[in-house]
């Protein structure tokens, strides 16, 4: 397994996007809400962290090469400081969980404003205009 293939796992969800931050971590997000970070530098410490649940992090805690990560840890995020700490389909399946944690709490899909309506602008039936 390698970059491209989680890359495409991760698009391959509902409203996944991807963008660069922090200069080099590719980021897949489920409408707005982070669920997968991936450094593509290869001297990082860890190859990915993903969300997870209070029970889970602690399975996995024992498992050798993955770790809390760094500054979200407390919010049970884990890092895998490779790729291969994990077989694929359990890897596969630690991403879809990340993924449907964030699904659950990011915003549902907003319906497209009227083109005439300017935002913050609304009024009362009950509002009289000035003249």
């Amino acid at each position: 397994m390698n970059i491209d293939a989680i890359r495409g796992y991760c698009l391959s969800f509902p409203d996944s996007t991807e963008g660069l931050q922090w200069g080099d971590d590719l980021l897949f997000r489920i409408r707005g809400k982070i669920f997968a970070s991936v450094p593509l530098d290869v001297a990082a410490r860890s190859r990915i962290t993903l969300k997870s649940t209070p029970e889970k992090v602690a399975e996995l805690l024992e498992i050798e090469g993955i770790e809390r990560a760094a500054y979200v840890g407390r919010y049970n995020w884990i890092s895998l400081q490779r790729f291969h700490a994990e077989p694929w389909p359990e890897l596969k399946e630690l991403i879809r969980e990340s993924y449907e944690l964030d699904a659950a709490k990011a915003p549902k899909k907003t319906s497209a404003r009227r083109p005439n309506k300017k935002p913050g602008r609304s009024r009362s039936k009950t509002t009289k205009r000035r003249k």
